[in-house]
């Protein structure tokens, strides 16, 4: 026995308390693939592209002569580059003839494919157009902003600022015309999504205050929709922004989520920057948590625009992954309640998310674990999709099943068991992850320690399962680490005993746990000493 004692205490434990609760840098979990995040950072203005549909004649799409007679603009196509060039650089104040030329380099950046942005670059159209940017023609700052906004949405946004187009654009942020405050917030918004150091470039050159502005006091709904998009990449990209440089921007965040705002496109642009804000650390997370948006982002998890169910989902898997006051926030808005309807979701990752938001709850304190274990309807499903969906979304499910065995009290893992939480752990042991391999080994060997204790023959039930023959299998295993846990726990819990499969696992009567006599001291003892460090009830009858 002292032998077997002094192993167990050399041993080398799979995971630490700090391991279970896993932050974004930690956990492979990500909703949005990276080709649709790039989609989603920049975005190219091709409304009235006349190269498309040469017939169309809206506004700045056609000019009047002296006579008052419209004319539609001609298509202009890269050989007409060194003509526009000539017509910019020798305009000598003709604004019809600058607004002429800088509306054809903006039609060709406004073509669905392959519009000519490096030819446009190398001709020398760039600086004109940022001084275009400073002349007395609304209509011309509009083209201008607009093609830099193109510009800015290719692979070439550094070339846009290295022009030093910025401070103009964001001095338009303040200009008498809405329409040019919104053709520079966008561009502004391309340029803050193509790398944290420009994003950081624009919040250091004074972009921030105006264009709060323009979300706290929209001209139009299209002028805050764009606004609100570029405020969201000015949130996001790691490393992640300086939180001093970003704090005024939450409020007006949560400010948006008033069920007046049936904006649904702004809506969702403010659920992912509360997302990007709130992923980080405990000082990154209450400082949103501060702002009072914990009760509108559950409230969209029950809704039906996936949307903005996906962001709200993430935004709140942040919070838990905090600290237990913040986990406890959320708990105590009701998320578990809503979670039910996410982890039924047809969408893959919604139900993943759902489980790595549950896995940080798991590794909460006692209360918290209990609190989920005491929902038949959560628990249900989790050991549905540890037994039997997508991998991405079994592996997540794991996690909230051994967070639940190693770090609650005995009673939480015999609550796990009777949910069906071993028999899906048995069946993780098949994975090729080493990393949940030993996620699994955990959970599972707490199971056996705690059945050793109280009598229960969980040996035999993981026989009965497939998990010995698993782990049997695992001494083979090239990782050190998970050789050595399943020779542990062969020679530990499995070699010559005799199992009494006569003593069955708990079942519940009247709402609660039902024990034998002996089992049911040993958890009333268990409780009793919880109960002096944690004083809150755990709601379980013997």
């Amino acid at each position: 026995m002292r032998e077997l004692a002094e192993r167990r205490k050399d041993f080398k434990k799979g995971l630490d308390s700090d391991a279970c609760r896993r932050g974004r840098t930690e956990t492979s979990v990500r909703i949005r693939k990276d080709k649709k995040t790039d989609s989603l950072a920049k975005r190219r203005n091709m409304t009235l592209a006349i190269a498309d549909n040469p017939t169309i004649t809206g506004s700045g799409d056609s000019m009047s002569d002296a006579s008052g007679v419209k004319h539609v603009k001609r298509v202009y196509t890269v050989e007409d580059i060194p003509y526009l060039m000539t017509t910019l650089r020798n305009s000598n104040g003709s604004m019809d003839l600058a607004l002429e030329a800088v509306q054809g380099f903006r039609r060709m950046l406004s073509i669905a494919d392959n519009p000519p942005v490096q030819p446009i670059i190398d001709c020398g159209a760039l600086p004109i157009f940022v001084q275009l940017l400073q002349c007395n023609d609304d209509k011309i700052k509009f083209e201008a902003a607009w093609a830099l906004t193109n510009v800015a949405s290719s692979d070439y946004t550094p070339a846009v600022v290295d022009v030093g187009a910025v401070p103009s654009l964001v001095e338009l942020l303040m200009c008498a015309n809405s329409d040019v405050r919104e053709q520079s917030a966008w561009c502004l918004g391309n340029i803050a999504g193509d790398s944290p150091t420009l994003r950081d470039y624009l919040l250091q050159a004074g972009a921030l205050g105006p264009l709060l502005k323009n979300i706290t006091q929209p001209a139009t709904k299209s002028l805050l929709g764009n606004c609100v998009w570029t405020l969201s990449n000015f949130c996001r990209g790691k490393p992640r922004v300086d939180l001093d440089l970003i704090r005024p921007a939450i409020p007006v965040l949560a400010e948006l989520l008033s069920p007046s705002n049936d904006e649904g496109d702004v809506l969702i642009d403010v659920c992912w920057a509360l997302s990007y804000l709130s992923d980080g650390d405990e000082n990154r997370i209450q400082a949103v948590i501060d702002a009072g948006v914990t009760a509108p982002l559950i409230n969209f998890l029950s809704g039906d625009d996936i949307r903005k169910i996906t962001p709200a989902l993430r935004t709140l898997g942040n919070f838990v992954s905090g600290s237990d006051v913040q986990t406890q926030s959320v708990v105590d808005g009701g998320a578990l309640k809503s979670l039910v309807t996410t982890l039924d979701s047809s969408k893959k990752n919604i139900r993943k998310e759902s489980c790595w938001l549950l896995s940080n709850i798991a590794a909460g304190n006692h209360n918290q674990i209990n609190t989920l274990v005491s929902s038949p309807e959560i628990m249900k499903r989790v050991i549905s999709a540890a037994t039997s969906a997508e991998w991405e979304v079994r592996k997540e499910a794991a996690w909230v099943c051994s967070n639940i065995a190693t770090g609650g009290l005995d009673i939480h893992a015999e609550m796990l068991v009777h949910h069906g939480g071993l028999k899906a752990l048995c069946g993780m042991l098949e994975s090729s992850d080493t990393k949940i391999i030993l996620v699994v080994l955990e959970a599972i060997e707490k199971i056996l320690q705690m059945g050793e204790k109280l009598g229960h023959p969980y040996p035999a039930h993981i026989d009965e399962y497939g998990g010995l023959e698993q782990i049997e299998k695992l001494q083979e295993h090239e990782n050190e680490e998970i050789y050595n846990k399943c020779v542990e726990m062969i020679e530990t819990y499995f070699e010559g005993e005799e199992v009494d499969n006569e003593n069955i696992a708990p079942s519940i009567q009247d709402n609660g746990f039902k024990f034998g006599v002996p089992q049911a001291k040993n958890l009333e003892k268990q409780l009793d000493a919880a109960s002096e460090t944690n004083p809150q009830k755990f709601n379980f009858s013997f």
